[in-house]
């Protein structure tokens, strides 16, 4: 039982230190993209330490800019919350989607804390990992990204006067530059999933200039997207059952004979 524990403990630490390696250059990208969104929110009249809340309790970069435009024209609470929920919609499918990835022994208040922080980029390497989710490696990405994107934004704000808005301008398209570096990798691998990349790349630039579904909201269209390709991805191509996770198949290891 102690033999077990142990390898069990080695191995959340290893995965917690891999997730902080690996959400570094998400961290980076997160504080230069957050530092834009922290100009728009002191132009919103908010303090450093209200941006930095807004983007430590809702890290996410579109959620959060509806939100903070919404906020600026003095609309009611009620509107905040709608459009806050229609832009990061999304994020209930990455959610539904990771939760297939979860053992089905994890504890409720890991799967709680893993699904705080549900981005695009943090979905995208948790996702990506092999066998069941290490939720000690969630916690290390998200212990290097969260703090990077609040205290971006505080700083933004601070500098809002300052940096002009050709500046803000262009960071506002880092996050989705990250986003592609993440996708690359595994449509490089996986067919299936380069193949649903282009479509999706394809029906997104479609939906936007359609008539009809193009008057809908951005995160509207990502929704109805998301789950018309999502589904006919698992249905015509499904994915094969998880491998089990990492310190169970070392406690079933057999001790070599000396």
């Amino acid at each position: 039982m102690n033999t077990n524990y142990s390898i069990r403990t080695e191995a959340n630490r290893k995965a917690f230190l891999l997730g902080m390696r690996h959400a570094v250059p998400i961290g980076t990208g997160y504080f230069a993209v957050s530092f834009g969104l922290g100009i728009t929110a002191h132009n919103a009249g908010m303090n450093a330490l209200q941006s930095f809340l807004v983007s430590f309790l809702c890290n996410a970069s579109a959620g959060e800019y509806a939100g903070i435009r919404v906020i600026a024209e003095l609309s009611p609470y009620i509107e905040v919350v709608l459009v806050t929920l229609i832009a990061n919609a999304r994020y209930l499918l990455m959610s539904l989607s990771l939760s297939q990835k979860m053992d089905p022994d994890m504890p409720f208040v890991h799967r709680l804390l893993v699904a705080y922080d549900i981005t695009d980029e943090l979905f995208g390497i948790n996702i990506a990992r092999p066998g069941y989710l290490n939720p000690w490696y969630a916690y290390g990405a998200y212990l290097v990204a969260l703090p990077s994107w609040a205290f971006g934004t505080m700083l933004g704000a601070v500098a809002g006067e300052i940096l002009p808005k050709a500046a803000v301008s262009a960071l506002s398209v880092a996050l989705y530059g990250m986003f592609i570096a993440i996708i690359v990798p595994p449509s490089k691998k996986d067919r299936v999933v380069f193949g649903l990349v282009a479509v999706s790349f394809a029906a997104s630039w479609a939906a936007s200039r359609l008539p009809g579904i193009s008057a809908l909201s951005e995160g509207s269209r990502t929704i109805i997207l998301t789950l018309i390709i999502a589904s006919a991805g698992a249905y015509f191509f499904p994915k094969k059952p998880q491998d089990p996770p990492q310190h169970k198949l070392e406690s079933q290891k057999e001790p070599e004979n000396a």
